[in-house]
């Protein structure tokens, strides 16, 4: 007995001291368990509000932006300012996301050390809790950051296209159909008529245009759709009537000396534009057609006036846009060159003017404008760009164009084009506003008898190409002249 006692109560001291560390063990790991869970707590707080100090200073950021100077020079310049902003931004993000994984590390380390699970489960346990969250508050912030660069870049748009139009306040200039010469009696209108007509006769078929002599005291009309031919007949007529001569050779020998002054006069009109732009040297053959421009109306619009329009638009747009101002002055210039040759050419003003340009040597950016103003190709630099934007801001004015002109002059070309297909004929003028188209038949080829026949194979034709309202009449002048010197 007395053996066994002192080993019953060894065993019992055993048994209390076993059973009095299991229950420390116990209180020790919930003590490592809640302060794992505080710390959990602690960082997750600290993560929060990490996120709302972002979230209040991008808002901070948002609201100090709406402040800037709007002043900004550069597009591209803001462009970049704007992602460097944007790359801060995910920068700063970032870091707060390495921080609180560092954290996040730190603490599965110390539930490692007393939970069954394993580091990896621990970590991957934490970032389940916290990962939704995150990525909202991420998505907010970059939805926010994306939106505010769109609204400043459109911002941004508009300022340079107000800047450029507010540079530039050109006058606009219409056209009309008619001239008026004021003569100094009414005596002069019989000098005009000449005897049976025969003056205004030979007028209106040297000149190409509609001769109106009515009651109007002191005033003769001429019109035509052509701004050209209606300049030269006007001087011409202004000229016989200073003169006080007028009769069919007369006509004649004004009328050829007014159309070589008209040539000359042209290329001065073209050359004075390019000096006064800056854009010397240019090819001649380009100077003389950017002075016909000066008789080429587009939609009511002086061609010419809208060309300078565009070329000092597309100026001030290139500037804002960091680009080459005066390859931007000069690719406006020459937008529209072709419109110089649609009158005596087939096929589009645009095909026309890149094919010139191209035929003297001007700069690719200057034919790609050309192309993209028409959308037949897509910008490819800061200069074509401008000169497409310049383009719809100088035609979309309001005043700027009319419709109803532009229709009306093509379908009064169209006429002249469908007598001037038919054999034989040598001019075909459209007057009266349209509703009568004036033949010129070469009495060399046509006989009197086949007269008829052709003005009936020129109406049937107009019948089935165009359309018109009321009706429109054909006139077919057949005439022989013999000319014998005296030596």
């Amino acid at each position: 007995m007395n053996i066994i006692i002192p080993f019953i109560l060894f065993n019992i001291g055993i048994a209390v001291g076993w059973f009095v560390s299991l229950l420390y063990a116990k209180n020790k790991f919930k003590e490592y368990e809640l302060e794992a869970k505080a710390k959990a707590s602690i960082i997750k707080n600290e993560a929060q509000k990490i996120l709302e100090d972002a979230k209040a200073k991008a808002k901070e950021e948002e609201i100090e932006s709406k402040q800037l100077n709007i002043l900004i020079k550069d597009k591209e310049k803001a462009a970049e300012r704007k992602i460097r902003l944007l790359n801060e931004k995910e920068q700063r993000l970032d870091e707060l996301i390495l921080d609180e994984t560092k954290k996040l590390s730190e603490l599965t380390d110390e539930l490692s050390k007393v939970a069954s699970m394993t580091k990896k489960e621990a970590k991957e346990k934490l970032l389940d809790m916290h990962k939704k969250e995150i990525e909202g508050d991420l998505a907010k912030i970059s939805r926010k950051m994306i939106k505010r660069s769109e609204e400043e870049r459109d911002k941004l748009a508009n300022y340079m296209l107000a800047q450029a139009v507010a540079r530039y306040a050109g006058d606009f200039a219409g056209e009309r159909l008619i001239n008026t010469i004021n003569i100094p009696s009414d005596e002069h209108k019989g000098r005009i008529i000449g005897k049976e007509g025969r003056n205004i006769k030979s007028l209106e078929q040297l000149l190409g245009v509609d001769i109106i002599v009515d009651d109007t005291p002191g005033v003769i009309l001429v019109s035509n759709f052509n701004l050209y031919r209606r300049a030269i007949a006007t001087e011409v007529i202004k000229r016989l009537v200073e003169d006080g001569r007028i009769h069919p050779g007369k006509i004649e020998e004004v009328y050829e000396k007014v159309q070589q002054e008209f040539e000359q006069k042209i290329y001065e009109e073209g050359e004075k534009v390019v000096i006064d732009l800056g854009l010397y040297p240019m090819h001649e053959e380009l100077i003389k057609l950017l002075g016909r421009l000066k008789y080429r109306a587009s939609y009511g619009q002086n061609v010419l006036m809208h060309t300078l329009e565009v070329a000092r638009l597309s100026k001030s747009l290139a500037a804002e846009m960091g680009g080459d101002e005066k390859l931007a002055l000069r690719a406006g210039l020459l937008h529209d060159i072709g419109k110089a040759l649609t009158q005596d050419f087939d096929g589009s003003h645009v095909d026309l003017g890149a094919e010139l340009c191209k035929k003297y040597n001007e700069d690719p950016v200057v034919i790609n404008a050309i192309y993209a103003h028409h959308g037949q190709e897509e910008p490819k630099s800061i200069e074509a760009a401008a000169v497409c934007a310049a383009d719809a801001l100088s035609a979309a004015r309001p005043g700027a164009r009319r419709e109803v002109l532009e229709s009306f002059t093509k379908r009064v070309k169209e006429l002249e084009q469908i007598a001037l297909s038919h054999k034989g004929v040598m001019q075909a003028y459209a007057i009266n506003a349209g509703r009568e188209i004036r033949v010129f038949i070469d009495s060399m080829e046509v006989c009197d008898d086949e007269i008829a026949l052709l003005t009936h194979n020129i109406a049937k034709d107009i019948e089935e190409k165009l359309q018109y309202p009321g009706i429109i009449k054909v006139n077919a002048i057949r005439e022989t002249r013999a000319v014998c010197f005296a030596k």
